[in-house]
């Protein structure tokens, strides 16, 4: 989904607090990095909620392995996947009441790809012919506000054809491009908010199946159901509160108690020993989801990280099987690749033995990196955030690995930034100076998403500015393939050569450890690993 996967929670929340109201759940939620603008949202905290507050020209069905089918969309046709046709069902409203129309697309894309704009995401329309007449690259890497003034503010690739239809000329055939435009970046913004971007950002206004109501920094946001929504998930409560903690066993045992309705990711305190299963016997929910957990080296600091022997070292020095069992209970498990399971294209292994525990091979790297004249520093730091998403025991289980694994030649400390803010911001403006825990939890349900989003030179998500132009021609080329197993093909080719250089570690993926209170039936977890919010009922037995 959004991207990077980095939600988790805590506790001590207030706003909705107590058991659910006769019309409302209470969901662990966390605070959004930045505004909740669509194309703004490259974290989970900030993706859940726009998903329930957007809906998109096409919606991943939870029901079927998260199957993208049309929503918004009545057709999206192409027959050289380079120009694409999109018409809309007639009918759809934003929250304001004004109707959903091919010209809310378009003028949503345009004004997310301007670099002016400064969005996140703005380079996931990077394929439609014209993005570089409104997207310049950042020269001194402190922002979009410095980069040199587009050329248009417009691409010249999006055409309004009527008020249902709108027509996309990409660069290059993109086979994918259908699957990706449920992804909430994609999504139409209203009239209104291209009259006052500040309004709107206290208030979005989206078309979704819940609208916003308030919020109340570090401790909830409340949305209600939409009732004119027209798309086929319609909510069936008709609140919907997410509470954001600071600590994960306060929201634990909120959800024991029937205070918290739902939480998808069980803290590592309760797994020990299958308590949580104790604890909530029924309510408990197993399964897997299309996340993967990584740490990432900064490619910009190339005096401590530029040699590739040294990167592939420190994964050799990873015993993920322990940690797995040890931290997670096996309810994570390792993994030899960048892609999560389940996905379309996903072929574990592309990691090889550079994903194997192999203290030998990993010291013989080391040795190998200091033959050419690399020099480890004596101390290394894992950085995480400490405020959200259980990190702490498993960074502290890794740095102890790799730290003993080199036999004190090299210690590695697992060291916390406070919040969750404070970390992606050092993260964006690539102050990081050692290597840092990172993820991705699937925004569609392709092996494309796990690559082009996180590695291709200049990417949305690419926080650790890794380059390499030979891989970048190898997504090139598979993005540019219309046949579908040709394509898969050459995007595992791409992954395959990621362990060339291993800029990022995959560690393990997710298996699911969620949980749900006495107050609510009918629970779905998406394959994306999220509470269904438009299926979940109020249990008012």
């Amino acid at each position: 989904m959004t991207a990077v996967a980095a939600c988790g929670g805590g506790g001590g929340a207030s706003g909705g607090g107590g058991k659910a109201a006769a019309d409302a759940i209470n969901v662990l939620g966390c605070e959004p990095e930045n505004p909740l603008i669509p194309a703004d949202a490259n974290e989970v905290c900030g993706g859940k909620v726009l998903d329930s507050l957007f809906t998109g020209l096409v919606e991943y069905d939870p029901d079927r392995n998260g199957e993208p089918v049309n929503a918004v969309a009545s057709a999206i046709e192409s027959k050289d996947s380079k120009v694409w046709t999109i018409k809309l069902n007639q009918g759809w409203k934003f929250h304001d009441g004004t109707e959903v129309k091919a010209k809310n697309f378009v003028d949503a894309w345009n004004w997310s790809a301007h670099s002016k704009n400064g969005m996140q995401n703005g380079s996931w329309f990077a394929d439609i012919e014209g993005f570089s007449d409104v997207f310049t690259e950042d020269p001194d890497g402190d922002g979009p506000q410095k980069a040199p003034e587009p050329k248009s503010s417009t691409m010249k690739g999006l055409k309004v054809i009527d008020d249902y239809t709108f027509e996309v000329t990409l660069s290059h055939p993109v086979s994918v491009f259908p699957v990706k435009l449920g992804y909430t970046t994609f999504s139409p913004l209203p009239d209104s908010f291209f009259k006052d971007p500040e309004a709107f950002k206290k208030k979005p206004i989206g078309n979704g199946p819940f609208k916003f109501v308030d919020r109340k920094n570090q401790q909830y946001i409340h949305e209600e159901k939409f009732a004119e929504y027209k798309g086929a998930r319609a909510a069936k409560v008709n609140k919907l509160n997410w509470k954001i903690y600071q600590n994960e066993d306060s929201a634990y045992a909120d959800l024991v108690s029937g205070k918290l309705d739902f939480m998808e990711s069980i803290p590592p305190s309760a797994l020990s020993g299958d308590k949580w299963k104790t604890d909530l016997g029924e309510r408990a929910i197993s399964g897997q989801q299309m996340v993967f957990q990584s740490v990432t080296f900064p490619m910009y600091n190339k005096k401590i990280w530029g040699n590739a022997e040294w990167r592939k070292a420190i994964s050799m020095a990873i015993d993920r099987d322990t940690i797995t069992d040890k931290i997670f209970n096996k309810g994570r498990l390792p993994i030899k690749g960048w892609v999560a399971p389940g996905v379309t294209g996903a072929k574990d292994g592309a990691c090889g033995e550079f994903c194997t525990y192999n203290p030998e091979k990993a010291k013989q790297l080391l040795a190998e990196a200091k033959q050419k004249g690399f020099t480890p520093p004596a101390e290394l730091k894992l950085f995480y955030n400490a405020d959200r998403g259980g990190h702490k025991e498993w960074t502290e289980a890794v740095a102890n690995s790799v730290t003993q694994t080199f036999g004190g030649e090299v210690k590695m400390v697992a060291t916390p930034y406070p919040t969750f803010d404070e970390f992606r911001a050092a993260i964006n403006d690539h102050k990081m100076e050692g290597i840092y825990r990172t993820g991705w939890q699937a925004d569609y349900p392709h092996i494309e998403n796990f690559l082009n989003p996180l590695y291709k030179t200049g990417a949305s998500s690419n926080d650790g500015l890794y380059s390499n132009k030979k891989l970048d021609a190898k997504l090139k080329d598979a993005d540019k393939e219309v046949d579908p197993a040709k394509s898969q093909a050459l995007y595992q080719e791409a992954e395959a050569m990621l362990a060339e250089d291993m800029n990022a570690i995959p560690l393990w993926y997710y298996g699911l450890q969620a949980g749900h209170s006495p107050n609510v039936k009918n629970v779905k977890v998406t394959p994306f690993g999220e509470l269904d919010v438009t299926s979940v009922e109020l249990n008012k037995s």
